[in-house]
């Protein structure tokens, strides 16, 4: 029986670009996720409630705004004191290279720059709930 992963796909802040959020989205529903769009210029505590009320698996930022430190850190911050820090994270958007190791210690399980392909992000989800459901 396939599991099936639920992702919340965020926007936060005051970026008003989500061609890619969107393309992200549908790649993960295709690949047999069920997927909940919040829309734009959500704020971390709106997106971290709809995780929590959806039952959410994942949660998916897409961060174009130069902001993601703040953002991804509030995110991981609100889902600690909800007790919901077993929803991982993961984003991308236009993150320098040099964040990310700071992004990983903080708790984001995956980062994806521009470039990166929807396989590759579908896969890593798929690879990523495969090992989590043997554990």
């Amino acid at each position: 029986m396939a599991l099936m992963i639920r992702i919340v796909v965020g926007k936060p802040g005051l970026d008003g670009h989500d061609r890619g959020a969107k393309i992200v989205a549908r790649a993960l529903r295709d690949a047999g996720h069920e997927v909940i769009y919040t829309g734009l210029h959500q704020t971390p505590e709106q997106i971290v409630e709809t995780a929590i009320q959806e039952d959410a698996d994942l949660i998916g930022l897409s961060v174009l705004s130069g902001a993601h430190m703040t953002l991804f850190r509030k995110l991981i911050e609100l889902l600690a004191e909800r007790d919901a820090s077993d929803i991982v994270v993961f984003g991308g958007g236009i993150i320098p290279e040099e964040d990310i190791p700071v992004l990983t210690e903080i708790g984001v399980a995956k980062v994806f720059t521009p470039g990166a392909t929807t396989g590759e992000i579908t896969g890593w989800v798929s690879e990523h709930f495969a090992q989590g459901a043997e554990a």
